[in-house]
């Protein structure tokens, strides 16, 4: 595949820079940066535009701020101008490289997320177990055939080489100025080590994580030739009916990843049986049924109690609680979570009724 220039005009244009924009405000209507720059949307957009056109445009300082989610996390968050930009480059791009991802690279694309990433593992691990079929020794009906390698990245996105990524990128994109939009993107993170990292949140952050290690999906899977692999992000699963090749592929993979200048998290990256459960995109996967972590069930009271202030000081309307709510209750769903999810919805009408 050919690399794609003549790209810049069509991501400077106002078309483009509006339908970015709408996109950037969804479920952020109510945030006082974004109604700002709505009051005068039409000249910030041709500001923006003409800043773009003419190279000049320069995205100003990340917010920086600590969540605990549950572990402290450290947040970079960009201006809403600087994410109308943002969503006008994913605009131009991300078609190009999203027809060459692997069809198991489940995150940030849309049709894909957590619940096709789990309903492919839930394929998978029926595939390799021969649909249930029990170890020798077992005990019960639970101990079925087969294992998991369950993986994660040390610090991936702080981790993230520009090099690396831009060397990913030019293979699809040879328009230099898509690229030094890139570069300005990339630079307006400040790290301890140059040239390294992408800010957690951003889209272009998402997006950029996706391509970069598509290199290491290729290799699983024409590389090692696994066949049941799923990737989330940095999170990714491997299953097969033998311990052995799976920690084989283990030792493989780390030392592809160094030539991406990563490399495994080694208390987060081990071969599992099937029957003692997998922890993954926050559920404990088992073969007949899955559990929602207690971290996640924490995460969403919280979520409870942050709707009941903006709900009541009028910084997000009823639609985009209720949107927000769905979405969890969807995620929520595809595990044995009736008890759960029917008291979180009793507590959610009566923070309506309130309001």
């Amino acid at each position: 595949m050919e690399a794609c220039e003549n790209l810049y005009s069509e991501l400077c244009s106002f078309r483009n820079l509006e339908l970015a924009f709408r996109k950037a405000k969804r479920n952020k209507r109510y945030k006082k940066d974004v109604q700002d720059f709505e009051f005068k949307l039409e000249d910030n957009l041709l500001e923006l535009k003409r800043e773009l056109e003419t190279l000049s445009y320069h995205p100003q300082p990340l917010t920086k701020f600590s969540i605990r989610d549950p572990k402290t996390r450290l947040i970079s968050a960009s201006h809403f101008r600087d994410r109308v930009v943002h969503h006008a480059l994913c605009n131009i791009i991300q078609p190009i490289f999203e027809r060459t991802f692997i069809y198991d690279s489940c995150a940030n694309q849309i049709g894909k997320g957590t619940t096709l990433a789990l309903q492919r593992f839930n394929q998978f691990k029926q595939k390799v177990s021969g649909n249930g079929r029990l170890e020798n020794h077992a005990k019960d009906g639970n101990m079925v055939v087969g294992y998991a390698l369950k993986a994660d990245i040390r610090h991936y996105f702080d981790t993230i080489d520009h090099g690396v990524l831009l060397r990913c990128i030019r293979r699809k994109i040879s328009d230099r100025e898509v690229i030094w939009l890139i570069q300005k993107i990339l630079g307006n993170h400040k790290l301890k080590q140059p040239c390294k990292g992408m800010p957690i949140g951003n889209l272009t952050s998402q997006f950029f994580a996706n391509i970069y290690l598509s290199e290491l999906d290729y290799f699983v899977k024409h590389g090692l030739r696994v066949k049941y692999y799923i990737r989330y992000v940095d999170d990714f699963v491997l299953l097969d009916i033998s311990r052995e090749r799976l920690e084989h592929c283990k030792e493989r993979i780390n030392s592809f990843l160094k030539g991406l200048k990563l490399e495994l998290h080694t208390d987060k990256s081990k071969v599992y049986p099937l029957h003692k459960g997998i922890t993954f995109l926050g559920f404990k996967v088992f073969y007949y049924h899955k559990l929602l972590k207690k971290s996640n069930v924490r995460k969403m009271e919280k979520r409870l109690d942050r709707f009941r202030s903006v709900f009541k000081n009028n910084e997000m309307s009823y639609e985009d609680i209720v949107r927000s709510f769905e979405s969890w209750m969807g995620y929520a769903r595809q595990g044995n979570t009736f008890g759960l999810r029917k008291r979180i919805a009793r507590e959610m009408n009566c923070l309506l009724k309130a309001g």
